[in-house]
Protein backbone atom coordinates (compact mmCIF):
# COMPACT_ATOMS: atom_id res chain seq x y z
CA UNK A 1 0.00 0.00 0.00
CA UNK A 2 2.34 2.09 1.05
CA UNK A 3 4.73 1.82 -1.90
CA UNK A 4 1.42 2.33 -4.65
CA UNK A 5 0.80 5.80 -2.07
CA UNK A 6 4.70 6.93 -2.94
CA UNK A 7 4.91 6.48 -6.46
CA UNK A 8 1.51 7.97 -7.02
CA UNK A 9 2.94 10.95 -5.06
CA UNK A 10 6.15 11.58 -6.16
CA UNK A 11 4.76 11.26 -9.75
CA UNK A 12 1.89 13.60 -9.28
CA UNK A 13 2.90 16.03 -6.28
CA UNK A 14 6.47 15.88 -6.05
CA UNK A 15 9.03 15.44 -8.38
CA UNK A 16 8.93 18.08 -10.53
CA UNK A 17 9.38 20.36 -7.62
CA UNK A 18 11.54 18.42 -4.87
CA UNK A 19 15.07 17.31 -5.56
CA UNK A 20 15.32 13.21 -4.98
CA UNK A 21 11.29 13.41 -4.27
CA UNK A 22 11.21 9.30 -4.21
CA UNK A 23 14.62 8.60 -1.83
CA UNK A 24 12.26 11.34 0.95
CA UNK A 25 9.52 9.85 -0.19
CA UNK A 26 10.72 6.37 1.08
CA UNK A 27 11.25 7.61 4.44
CA UNK A 28 7.42 7.65 5.16
CA UNK A 29 7.13 4.24 4.81
CA UNK A 30 10.55 3.89 7.05
CA UNK A 31 8.97 6.07 9.53
CA UNK A 32 6.02 4.02 9.61
CA UNK A 33 7.93 0.57 9.96
CA UNK A 34 9.77 1.79 12.80
CA UNK A 35 6.81 3.28 14.40
CA UNK A 36 4.75 -0.03 14.17
CA UNK A 37 7.45 -1.81 15.89
CA UNK A 38 8.39 0.88 18.39
CA UNK A 39 5.63 1.98 20.08
CA UNK A 40 4.70 -1.78 21.86
CA UNK A 41 6.47 -0.59 25.10
CA UNK A 42 4.00 2.60 25.25
CA UNK A 43 0.80 0.13 24.56
CA UNK A 44 1.98 -1.76 27.17
CA UNK A 45 2.36 0.83 29.61
CA UNK A 46 -1.09 1.75 28.84
CA UNK A 47 -2.81 -1.59 28.77
CA UNK A 48 -1.21 -2.23 32.38
CA UNK A 49 -2.85 0.84 33.87
CA UNK A 50 -6.15 1.56 32.18
CA UNK A 51 -6.27 -1.70 29.77
CA UNK A 52 -6.66 -2.81 26.48
CA UNK A 53 -9.38 -0.97 25.45
CA UNK A 54 -8.08 2.03 26.00
CA UNK A 55 -4.87 1.00 23.61
CA UNK A 56 -7.66 0.33 21.02
CA UNK A 57 -9.34 2.81 21.36
CA UNK A 58 -6.20 5.21 20.95
CA UNK A 59 -5.30 3.11 18.32
CA UNK A 60 -8.44 4.15 16.36
CA UNK A 61 -8.22 7.57 16.49
CA UNK A 62 -4.14 8.34 15.40
CA UNK A 63 -4.18 5.46 12.74
CA UNK A 64 -7.81 7.39 11.47
CA UNK A 65 -6.84 10.80 12.34
CA UNK A 66 -3.28 9.76 10.57
CA UNK A 67 -4.56 9.08 6.97
CA UNK A 68 -7.70 12.19 7.47
CA UNK A 69 -5.02 14.40 8.08
CA UNK A 70 -2.43 13.03 5.33
CA UNK A 71 -4.74 14.03 2.57
CA UNK A 72 -4.50 17.96 3.35
CA UNK A 73 -0.67 17.35 2.66
CA UNK A 74 1.29 19.51 0.80
CA UNK A 75 4.54 18.88 1.81
CA UNK A 76 7.06 16.00 2.37
CA UNK A 77 7.49 16.54 6.22
CA UNK A 78 4.19 16.41 7.09
CA UNK A 79 3.57 12.97 5.72
CA UNK A 80 6.31 12.19 7.68
CA UNK A 81 4.18 13.27 11.00
CA UNK A 82 0.76 12.28 9.39
CA UNK A 83 1.12 8.99 7.75
CA UNK A 84 4.45 8.11 9.23
CA UNK A 85 3.75 9.18 13.18
CA UNK A 86 0.26 8.88 13.58
CA UNK A 87 -1.12 6.07 11.44
CA UNK A 88 2.40 4.18 12.57
CA UNK A 89 1.70 4.56 16.32
CA UNK A 90 -1.86 4.21 15.90
CA UNK A 91 -1.58 0.77 13.99
CA UNK A 92 1.23 0.05 16.72
CA UNK A 93 -1.29 0.34 19.24
CA UNK A 94 -4.01 -2.46 17.48
CA UNK A 95 -1.65 -4.45 16.13
CA UNK A 96 0.37 -5.34 19.42
CA UNK A 97 -3.09 -5.43 21.13
CA UNK A 98 -4.78 -7.66 18.82
CA UNK A 99 -1.61 -9.97 18.53
CA UNK A 100 -0.79 -9.80 22.15
CA UNK A 101 -3.99 -11.09 23.37
CA UNK A 102 -5.52 -13.49 21.09
CA UNK A 103 -3.02 -16.09 22.20
CA UNK A 104 -4.43 -16.00 25.34
CA UNK A 105 -7.71 -17.18 23.84
CA UNK A 106 -6.70 -19.97 22.38
CA UNK A 107 -4.49 -23.60 23.85
CA UNK A 108 -4.93 -26.80 21.37
CA UNK A 109 -5.36 -24.31 18.16
CA UNK A 110 -3.60 -21.08 18.78
CA UNK A 111 -1.14 -21.75 15.93
CA UNK A 112 -4.39 -21.90 13.51
CA UNK A 113 -6.03 -18.93 15.32
CA UNK A 114 -2.93 -17.03 15.24
CA UNK A 115 -2.76 -17.72 11.84
CA UNK A 116 -5.94 -16.47 10.43
CA UNK A 117 -5.63 -13.72 12.52
CA UNK A 118 -2.07 -12.31 10.90
CA UNK A 119 -3.29 -13.69 7.77
CA UNK A 120 -5.82 -10.36 7.14
CA UNK A 121 -2.34 -9.03 6.03
CA UNK A 122 -2.08 -10.72 2.90
CA UNK A 123 -5.78 -10.23 2.05
CA UNK A 124 -5.19 -6.31 2.39
CA UNK A 125 -2.09 -6.72 0.00
CA UNK A 126 -4.24 -8.50 -2.54
CA UNK A 127 -7.02 -6.62 -2.86
CA UNK A 128 -6.35 -2.96 -1.45
CA UNK A 129 -3.86 -2.20 -4.16
CA UNK A 130 -6.65 -2.33 -6.56
CA UNK A 131 -8.50 0.03 -4.64
CA UNK A 132 -6.22 2.56 -4.29
CA UNK A 133 -5.16 2.60 -7.58
CA UNK A 134 -8.56 3.03 -9.26
CA UNK A 135 -9.28 6.23 -6.51
CA UNK A 136 -5.93 7.38 -7.43
CA UNK A 137 -6.89 7.44 -11.31
CA UNK A 138 -10.54 8.66 -10.48
CA UNK A 139 -10.62 10.94 -7.25
CA UNK A 140 -7.12 11.97 -6.68
CA UNK A 141 -4.84 10.99 -3.49
CA UNK A 142 -6.50 13.28 -1.06
CA UNK A 143 -9.65 11.06 -1.64
CA UNK A 144 -7.53 8.23 -1.23
CA UNK A 145 -6.04 8.54 2.16
CA UNK A 146 -9.66 10.01 2.92
CA UNK A 147 -11.55 6.64 2.12
CA UNK A 148 -8.57 4.71 3.59
CA UNK A 149 -9.36 6.54 6.75
CA UNK A 150 -12.84 5.28 6.51
CA UNK A 151 -12.31 1.51 6.22
CA UNK A 152 -9.86 1.96 8.93
CA UNK A 153 -12.08 3.45 10.79
CA UNK A 154 -15.09 1.03 10.71
CA UNK A 155 -12.61 -2.02 10.91
CA UNK A 156 -11.06 -0.45 14.11
CA UNK A 157 -14.48 -0.02 15.80
CA UNK A 158 -15.23 -3.51 15.33
CA UNK A 159 -11.76 -4.34 16.61
CA UNK A 160 -12.48 -2.26 19.76
CA UNK A 161 -16.23 -4.12 19.83
CA UNK A 162 -14.83 -7.54 19.76
CA UNK A 163 -11.16 -7.85 21.09
CA UNK A 164 -11.52 -8.52 24.66
CA UNK A 165 -9.15 -9.51 27.93
CA UNK A 166 -9.38 -12.89 28.97
CA UNK A 167 -8.54 -12.41 32.54
CA UNK A 168 -8.84 -8.90 33.20
CA UNK A 169 -6.73 -8.04 36.27
CA UNK A 170 -7.51 -5.38 38.86
CA UNK A 171 -4.60 -2.44 38.60
CA UNK A 172 -3.44 -1.81 41.32
CA UNK A 173 -1.55 1.20 42.67
CA UNK A 174 1.57 -0.62 43.27
CA UNK A 175 1.04 -2.65 39.81
CA UNK A 176 2.15 1.01 37.93
CA UNK A 177 5.43 1.32 38.38
CA UNK A 178 7.49 0.98 35.00
CA UNK A 179 9.58 -1.74 36.98
CA UNK A 180 6.26 -4.01 37.62
CA UNK A 181 5.45 -3.14 34.17
CA UNK A 182 8.40 -4.06 32.54
CA UNK A 183 9.69 -7.15 33.30
CA UNK A 184 12.99 -7.21 31.85
CA UNK A 185 14.43 -10.17 32.89
CA UNK A 186 13.38 -11.47 29.97
CA UNK A 187 16.55 -10.13 28.05
CA UNK A 188 19.02 -12.42 30.29
CA UNK A 189 16.58 -15.61 28.94
CA UNK A 190 19.17 -17.19 26.43
CA UNK A 191 16.60 -18.50 24.84
CA UNK A 192 14.37 -15.76 24.18
CA UNK A 193 17.40 -13.74 22.89
CA UNK A 194 17.97 -16.59 20.08
CA UNK A 195 14.40 -16.48 19.35
CA UNK A 196 14.77 -12.78 18.46
CA UNK A 197 18.27 -12.89 17.03
CA UNK A 198 16.88 -15.99 14.21
CA UNK A 199 13.84 -13.93 13.69
CA UNK A 200 14.88 -10.65 13.45
CA UNK A 201 17.97 -12.01 10.68
CA UNK A 202 15.31 -13.99 8.63
CA UNK A 203 13.01 -10.98 8.53
CA UNK A 204 15.75 -8.74 7.20
CA UNK A 205 15.04 -10.39 4.04
CA UNK A 206 11.14 -10.27 4.23
CA UNK A 207 10.95 -7.18 2.67
CA UNK A 208 12.95 -7.02 -0.59
CA UNK A 209 11.22 -9.22 -3.22
CA UNK A 210 7.96 -7.05 -2.43
CA UNK A 211 9.96 -3.88 -3.15
CA UNK A 212 12.36 -5.93 -5.69
CA UNK A 213 10.39 -8.46 -7.91
CA UNK A 214 8.28 -6.07 -9.81
CA UNK A 215 11.48 -4.04 -11.14
CA UNK A 216 13.34 -7.26 -11.50
CA UNK A 217 10.48 -8.34 -13.87
CA UNK A 218 10.39 -5.02 -15.51
CA UNK A 219 14.50 -5.75 -16.10
CA UNK A 220 14.06 -9.05 -17.72
CA UNK A 221 11.46 -7.13 -20.14
CA UNK A 222 7.87 -7.67 -18.76
CA UNK A 223 5.08 -5.08 -18.41
CA UNK A 224 4.22 -2.78 -15.17
CA UNK A 225 1.05 -4.34 -14.83
CA UNK A 226 2.61 -8.26 -14.92
CA UNK A 227 5.31 -6.85 -12.22
CA UNK A 228 1.67 -5.72 -10.17
CA UNK A 229 0.78 -9.28 -10.73
CA UNK A 230 3.27 -11.14 -9.01
CA UNK A 231 3.18 -9.14 -5.88
CA UNK A 232 -1.00 -9.86 -5.77
CA UNK A 233 0.20 -13.34 -6.03
CA UNK A 234 2.60 -13.27 -3.30
CA UNK A 235 0.03 -11.72 -1.32
CA UNK A 236 -2.53 -14.21 -2.07
CA UNK A 237 0.33 -16.68 -1.20
CA UNK A 238 1.16 -15.30 1.80
CA UNK A 239 -2.61 -15.42 3.43
CA UNK A 240 -2.61 -19.10 3.23
CA UNK A 241 0.66 -19.35 4.19
CA UNK A 242 0.59 -17.95 7.19
CA UNK A 243 -3.08 -19.95 8.74
CA UNK A 244 -0.79 -23.03 6.51
CA UNK A 245 1.64 -23.11 9.51
CA UNK A 246 -0.56 -22.45 12.00
CA UNK A 247 -2.68 -25.35 10.93
CA UNK A 248 0.60 -27.37 10.47
CA UNK A 249 2.12 -26.21 13.86
CA UNK A 250 -0.77 -27.26 16.07
CA UNK A 251 0.04 -30.92 14.53
CA UNK A 252 4.17 -30.83 15.07
CA UNK A 253 5.05 -28.18 16.93
CA UNK A 254 4.89 -24.34 16.43
CA UNK A 255 8.51 -24.05 16.20
CA UNK A 256 9.14 -26.94 14.26
CA UNK A 257 6.80 -25.22 11.65
CA UNK A 258 8.21 -21.90 12.03
CA UNK A 259 11.92 -23.29 11.11
CA UNK A 260 10.46 -25.35 7.93
CA UNK A 261 8.54 -22.52 6.68
CA UNK A 262 12.14 -19.86 6.95
CA UNK A 263 14.40 -22.79 5.47
CA UNK A 264 11.76 -23.03 2.67
CA UNK A 265 11.79 -19.29 2.51
CA UNK A 266 15.60 -19.47 1.82
CA UNK A 267 15.53 -22.78 -0.59
CA UNK A 268 12.86 -20.67 -2.64
CA UNK A 269 14.75 -17.60 -3.20
CA UNK A 270 18.17 -19.67 -3.79
CA UNK A 271 17.19 -22.23 -5.96
CA UNK A 272 13.92 -20.33 -8.23
CA UNK A 273 14.37 -16.49 -7.67
CA UNK A 274 18.12 -16.88 -8.31
CA UNK A 275 17.12 -18.61 -11.75
CA UNK A 276 14.71 -16.89 -12.73
CA UNK A 277 14.30 -15.60 -15.86
CA UNK A 278 11.31 -16.13 -17.17
CA UNK A 279 7.78 -14.92 -16.44
CA UNK A 280 6.74 -18.18 -15.38
CA UNK A 281 9.58 -19.10 -12.89
CA UNK A 282 8.47 -15.38 -11.21
CA UNK A 283 5.04 -16.71 -10.88
CA UNK A 284 6.36 -19.91 -9.00
CA UNK A 285 8.73 -18.12 -6.71
CA UNK A 286 5.81 -15.52 -6.04
CA UNK A 287 4.13 -18.68 -4.86
CA UNK A 288 6.45 -20.29 -3.07
CA UNK A 289 8.07 -17.42 -1.42
CA UNK A 290 4.42 -15.79 -0.25
CA UNK A 291 3.85 -19.20 1.00
CA UNK A 292 6.64 -19.25 2.95
CA UNK A 293 7.73 -15.81 4.45
CA UNK A 294 5.17 -15.15 6.98
CA UNK A 295 5.42 -17.58 8.95
CA UNK A 296 7.04 -15.42 12.05
CA UNK A 297 3.96 -13.22 11.45
CA UNK A 298 1.56 -16.02 12.57
CA UNK A 299 3.87 -17.94 14.73
CA UNK A 300 5.50 -14.94 16.71
CA UNK A 301 3.09 -14.30 19.50
CA UNK A 302 2.50 -18.61 20.40
CA UNK A 303 6.12 -18.89 20.05
CA UNK A 304 7.08 -16.10 22.66
CA UNK A 305 4.15 -17.21 24.97
CA UNK A 306 6.10 -20.90 25.00
CA UNK A 307 9.48 -19.77 25.46
CA UNK A 308 8.89 -17.40 28.41
CA UNK A 309 6.97 -16.93 31.69
CA UNK A 310 3.19 -15.10 31.84
CA UNK A 311 4.43 -12.60 33.68
CA UNK A 312 7.34 -11.83 30.90
CA UNK A 313 5.22 -12.09 27.76
CA UNK A 314 3.85 -8.67 27.14
CA UNK A 315 6.94 -7.43 27.72
CA UNK A 316 8.45 -9.68 25.54
CA UNK A 317 5.86 -9.59 22.64
CA UNK A 318 7.20 -5.60 23.20
CA UNK A 319 10.86 -6.36 23.08
CA UNK A 320 10.35 -8.74 20.26
CA UNK A 321 8.75 -5.65 17.92
CA UNK A 322 11.09 -3.24 18.68
CA UNK A 323 14.34 -5.71 17.79
CA UNK A 324 12.08 -5.58 14.41
CA UNK A 325 13.30 -2.10 13.45
CA UNK A 326 16.51 -3.75 12.81
CA UNK A 327 15.05 -6.02 10.00
CA UNK A 328 13.54 -3.35 8.75
CA UNK A 329 17.06 -1.62 7.48
CA UNK A 330 17.43 -4.89 5.31
CA UNK A 331 16.40 -3.15 2.08
CA UNK A 332 19.06 -0.46 2.91
CA UNK A 333 22.09 -3.09 3.33
CA UNK A 334 21.18 -5.56 0.45
CA UNK A 335 20.74 -2.20 -1.75
CA UNK A 336 24.23 -0.73 -0.82
CA UNK A 337 25.90 -4.35 -0.98
CA UNK A 338 23.89 -4.01 -4.25
CA UNK A 339 25.22 -0.60 -5.66
CA UNK A 340 29.15 -1.85 -4.34
CA UNK A 341 29.09 -5.09 -6.09
CA UNK A 342 29.88 -5.53 -9.91
CA UNK A 343 27.44 -8.75 -10.57
CA UNK A 344 24.28 -9.04 -12.57
CA UNK A 345 21.25 -6.74 -11.51
CA UNK A 346 19.08 -8.24 -8.58
CA UNK A 347 21.71 -10.91 -7.78
CA UNK A 348 22.37 -9.57 -4.64
CA UNK A 349 18.95 -8.98 -3.37
CA UNK A 350 18.25 -12.81 -4.20
CA UNK A 351 21.37 -13.94 -2.47
CA UNK A 352 20.67 -11.34 0.39
CA UNK A 353 17.22 -12.73 0.79
CA UNK A 354 18.17 -16.42 0.78
CA UNK A 355 21.27 -16.39 3.24
CA UNK A 356 19.41 -14.02 5.70
CA UNK A 357 16.49 -16.41 5.75
CA UNK A 358 19.31 -19.42 5.89
CA UNK A 359 21.65 -18.19 8.68
CA UNK A 360 18.13 -17.19 10.83
CA UNK A 361 16.57 -20.79 10.23
CA UNK A 362 20.27 -22.51 11.54
CA UNK A 363 19.19 -20.12 14.67
CA UNK A 364 16.28 -21.04 15.22
CA UNK A 365 17.41 -24.94 14.94
CA UNK A 366 20.03 -24.32 17.61
CA UNK A 367 17.18 -23.05 19.75
CA UNK A 368 15.02 -25.78 19.11
CA UNK A 369 18.02 -28.20 19.86
CA UNK A 370 18.37 -25.79 23.37
CA UNK A 371 14.48 -26.10 24.50
CA UNK A 372 14.18 -29.79 23.58
CA UNK A 373 17.60 -31.85 22.91
CA UNK A 374 16.03 -33.80 19.75
CA UNK A 375 15.68 -32.49 16.47
CA UNK A 376 12.61 -34.33 15.86
CA UNK A 377 10.80 -33.50 19.46
CA UNK A 378 7.77 -31.42 18.74
CA UNK A 379 7.92 -27.99 20.19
Amino acid sequence: MTGILQDYLDVNMFRDRVANSQFQLSFVGTILEVCVNLMGPLSQIIASRFGIKAVLIMGTILATLGLELASLCTEIWQLYLTQGVLFGSGASFLYVTAMSTAPLWFNKRRGLALGIASGGSGIGGLVLPFIISAINNNLGIAWTFRILGFICLVCDIIACIFIKEKNPSKREKGDRSLKAIFQLSVLKDANFMLWCCGSVIGLMGYFIPYFFVPANATYLGFSSTQGSTLIAIMSAANFVGRILVGFIGDRIGRLNADIIFTFGSSLSSLLVWNFASTYGVLIAFSVLFGLFCGSYFAMMTPITAAIVTPAQYPTAVSMLLMFNIISIFGISIASAIESGAHAEPYRVYKMFTGITYLVGGIILVILKLRLTKGIFTRF
